[in-house]
């Protein structure tokens, strides 16, 4: 499920401007357009989604982890939270340690069943997501600590009908939905803040700024 999510989320941001994003559309690179191995801060990392330039390396990625099954012994989603939500926080430390104004957006992938599985004594898996990683998003200066993600959202997938539905939410606000397409403009509003010297978002596209501006000449001239 992570990988076919690694390939919308890679194929919007191609859309939007961020040729190269990887993963690549299957055959364009290899047989299977594969995510990018990138050398970070404790050793070399995999990363689900990732774009790149050379004058400046990684420039944006996005980390994708997913509990899809539920714990035999206690019917709940609840088991697997530490172990992938410590998963998600190695990779932004990797990441950051090595590029400090990388912008990461992280995507916690839920089962629905998690928004329900919780009890009289204890909170949902969804609930406690929450609590657990609202800590860890909002990192909106490259000074601050590694293991924060610039944004971090909890998203829950329901795969039971033949047409799978998703919620995105920012971390720590479990009432308030978002939209990919929010997202992901806002990832890129991110990198062009960033990186203002080489980059501006226009209509919705991250341009070079030399570009930006001829849009802008010839729009003036019309």
């Amino acid at each position: 499920m992570s990988a076919v999510i690694a390939a919308t989320v890679a194929d919007e941001l191609r859309k939007r401007g961020l040729a190269g994003t990887r993963p690549a559309p299957p055959g364009e690179l290899d047989s299977s357009g594969a995510e990018r191995r990138i050398a970070g801060g404790i050793g070399a990392k995999r990363v689900d989604v990732s774009w790149c330039s050379e004058e400046s390396g990684l420039i944006l990625a996005v980390s994708v982890k997913t509990i899809n099954f539920k714990d035999s012994k206690s019917k709940t989603f609840q088991k697997n939270l530490p172990n992938r939500s410590n998963d998600m926080l190695f990779d932004s430390v990797t990441l950051h340690r090595r590029f400090p104004y990388a912008v990461l957006v992280g995507l916690f992938v839920l089962d629905a069943g998690a928004k329900i599985d919780g009890t009289r004594k204890r909170a949902s898996t969804f609930e406690n997501a929450h609590k657990r990683l609202a800590i860890f998003s909002g990192r909106n200066d490259p000074g601050e600590r590694d293991e924060k993600y610039e944004r971090l959202y909890l998203v829950l997938l329901d795969s039971t009908t033949s047409n799978p539905t998703t919620q995105f939410f920012p971390v720590g606000q479990p009432e308030a939905t978002t939209s990919l397409d929010t997202i992901l403009n806002d990832a890129l509003g991110l990198v062009a803040e960033r990186n203002s010297d080489f980059y501006e978002v226009v209509e919705g596209v991250l341009l070079t700024s030399a570009s930006a501006k001829t849009k802008s000449n010839r729009r003036d001239a019309n």
